[in-house]
């Protein structure tokens, strides 16, 4: 049965099926994908905790208040002193931002600072029904109209809308990283190959991929209830690049070997598709299974992220068994050039780096493990000095935009809690009690009368601390536990402060609740794929530990290399899923590999041919992949670079030590008993090989 379905998109007939069927659903996949961005929610429901009071809070106030409304803060510096002039062009500014589209209100302010260097103005702005890209609109009109006739006076917009707009601009290079991704996957590919035509195949298939999987994303969001937003939308770009060019990789290796055994290109793929295809399966399985954990997340971006991304991940999967294989029948052999391979043409045994790698290892493999393990746990120990509690809105991007210079300024000039206040909605009976409750809460500077509407009421309090500190984050756990002792006001605490404090208590529960599911998942496909309970346990263990290694380099690049102020809440949830997901992958790869070898040879010398067979390619593979997520750093956001950075040198970990060290080592030292409880347990091992005891084995990967 499953050599009749690895036949089919392979056949003399079935390929061109298979290639009419992909182009009929190229059309409305592209008119769909392009819609795309039109179904992100990019407002505070898309990244808030959905149970949260914080997420409460927001939805009460728009019954008060003009409905999701931020303000922007703007301010004015000039450091010899502000004049009576720059005042004056201050409050005509003030007047001219309320002919701005969605400013509603009156500015509060202008107010000059105590110590006379700085102006403040506080402006609310509503985000309309575009969200936050809304806000990027009105702060270019307010900096339009701040820096005309300035005369040297600062200007700058800073606060959530200031934010707001700069993060959008921020998201907006999705364009660029799409082309930067594709480069790097194809100057890998031409390296990989050293054919000019070759790469050309992986990245049609990955594009067709792509288009399909953003159509598909743009129904459910639109349809179905699908929650994305830009975060997401770059996240599935790098996603499907390298893990679908994985899979082409490892069935171009395959297809390559089977080329020089079979006279007709047909049944060469309709073999290699066989052969290789419980591995990419099961691969893409983990990851797509993997993703789709991340349902159960309480933050909404995390929630809706995994989703989209899993869908991602199968429509890739689903183009590289089908249309990748068709059209490299298609082409045939010349596809291959300069270097094609002839039927019955004996494979160059040269002994290649991972044969001698093979041959180290097998002298002492306890001994390796051993110490590779050891290595690897004590760069774990880095993860000590992680700072996953969130980031304040300034500290959010790699560069320094309008809105964190404003915020530098604020700071200097004006108290730390100014223009950014706590929200506190309760019932209008209860105001008065809130209000006096609120005002014996330390760390407040004052609290505004309530205003009122419909039975309802909102305070605002203003915070001495910067509210992204951890004071003030304790000035909010007070204040909830003042109000809620209020019996029958129904008092909940929000804003900006409340949100992160929030977002950190939710990110935290998700970390409990979906990363022990996705290793109970990964093992239970690792014990299907392989059949055996040892291996998996086995695998999982070097995989964790790749995991906490990675994870403790990065906290430690983030601190004192790239000087990051810490790391969002959701990054090593994320980092968790994406790393133990795709790094099992060439684990999967190797030892699928292994076990296919150990029924003719044993397992030990199946260690050695495997890792000599799949060198090349699954190098190749780890390449693509940490050059993918590298490419994040190309967007100026601190979550983008600290993602990026992280699975790509944990994918390089995995791919260099963890598959070609560890796991071989383990494989050499345990032999046999990987296999356990299955048949193959059962086949004795010969002896353990030695150095110079194995025959080189041909990398037929292009390498």
């Amino acid at each position: 049965m499953m050599r009749k379905l690895a036949a089919l998109p392979s056949g003399r007939v079935g390929k061109w099926v298979v290639i009419a069927i992909w182009a009929v659903l190229l059309v409305p996949a592209m008119m769909f994908a392009g819609k795309l961005s039109g179904a992100e929610q990019n407002d505070n429901s898309a990244w808030l905790p959905g149970n949260a009071e914080s997420t409460a809070v927001v939805q009460r106030a728009e019954k008060l208040m003009p409905a999701d409304t931020v303000p922007a803060i703007v301010v004015y510096d000039r450091a010899g002193g502000v004049t009576d002039a720059d005042m004056a062009k201050a409050q005509a500014d003030a007047k001219a931002f309320l002919g701005i589209d969605n400013v509603v209100g009156r500015p509060q302010g202008p107010v000059i600072s105590d110590d006379g260097k700085a102006i403040q103005t506080v402006v609310q702005v509503h985000k309309d029904n575009t969200g936050w890209e809304g806000l990027g609109k009105v702060v270019d009109d307010m900096t339009v109209i701040g820096d005309k006739g300035a005369d040297g006076l600062g200007f700058h917009v800073a606060g959530p809308a200031g934010y707001g707009a700069d993060s959008i601009k921020a998201f907006s290079g999705g364009g660029a990283l799409t082309t930067i991704t594709a480069v790097v996957v194809v100057a890998i590919l031409l390296l990989t190959y050293r054919s000019p035509l070759l790469p050309l195949l992986p990245l049609i298939t990955v594009g067709v991929a792509l288009l399909g999987a953003e159509a598909l994303i743009y129904v459910l969001a639109r349809h179905a209830g699908l929650v994305i937003n830009k975060q997401t939308s770059f996240i599935l770009v790098v996603l499907i690049f390298g893990a679908a060019t994985d899979y082409a990789l490892l069935l171009i290796s395959r297809y390559r070997e089977e080329l020089l055994r079979h006279e007709d290109r047909h049944d060469a793929m309709a073999e290699a598709l066989y052969r290789s295809g419980p591995a990419i399966v099961a691969s893409a399985a983990t990851v797509a299974v993997s993703l789709l954990l991340l349902s159960f997340a309480e933050l909404n971006s995390t929630k809706g992220m995994g989703p989209a991304c899993a869908i991602a991940v199968v429509v890739g999967l689903l183009a590289m068994v089908t249309l990748m294989p068709a059209l490299l029948v298609a082409c045939g052999r010349w596809i291959f050039w300069p270097a094609k391979p002839a039927h019955g043409a004996e494979a160059v045994r040269k002994e290649g780096v991972w044969s001698r790698v093979g041959k180290a290892i097998a002298g002492r493999p306890r001994l390796v493990w051993a110490g590779t393990a050891l290595a690897l746990a004590a760069l774990a120990l880095g993860t000590v000095g992680l700072n996953a509690s969130g980031l304040a809105n300034k500290d959010q991007f790699t560069n320094k935009p309008q809105m964190a210079v404003g915020e530098d300024v604020r700071a200097q000039h004006f108290p730390a809690g100014s223009g950014d206040p706590v929200y506190v909605v309760t019932r209008a009976a209860a105001a008065g009690q809130v209000k006096a409750a609120l005002n014996g809460v330390s760390g407040f500077a004052g609290v505004q009368d309530p205003v009122v509407k419909g039975g309802e009421a909102v305070l605002l309090a203003q915070l001495k601390d910067e509210p992204s500190s951890d004071a003030a984050r304790r000035t909010v756990d007070r204040a909830r536990d003042a109000v809620h002792r209020i019996a029958g006001a129904d008092a909940q605490v929000g804003g900006s402060t409340a949100i992160m404090v929030d977002t950190e208590d939710a990110a935290t529960r998700d970390d409990k609740v979906i990363i022990p599911l996705v290793l109970l998942v990964v093992l239970l496909i690792l014990g299907l794929l392989l059949r055996a309970v040892v291996a998996p346990l086995v695998l999982m263990a070097t995989v964790l530990l790749s995991f906490g290694a990675a994870l403790g380099v990065s906290s430690l690049v983030f601190e004192h290399v790239f000087h990051f102020a810490g790391a969002d809440a959701s990054f090593p949830l994320l980092a968790f899923v994406f790393l133990v997901a795709l790094g099992i992958d060439y684990n999967i790869f190797l030892v699928t590999r292994i076990r296919e070898e150990a029924q003719r040879q044993g397992t030990r010398r199946a260690a050695l041919t495997g890792l000599s067979s799949t060198g090349g390619v699954i190098t190749s593979a780890g390449l693509v992949l940490a050059g993918t997520f590298g490419a994040m750093g190309s967007l100026p956001m601190v979550f983008a670079a600290e993602l990026g950075f992280a699975v790509a040198f944990g994918v390089l970990l995995d791919t260099i030590v963890v598959r070609s060290v560890l796991v071989t080592a383990l494989t050499l030292d345990v032999g046999r008993w990987m296999w356990w409880p299955s048949g193959l347990f059962r086949r004795q091992d010969d002896a353990l090989p030695q150095v110079g005891d194995v025959d080189p084995v041909p990398s037929l990967s292009g390498r």
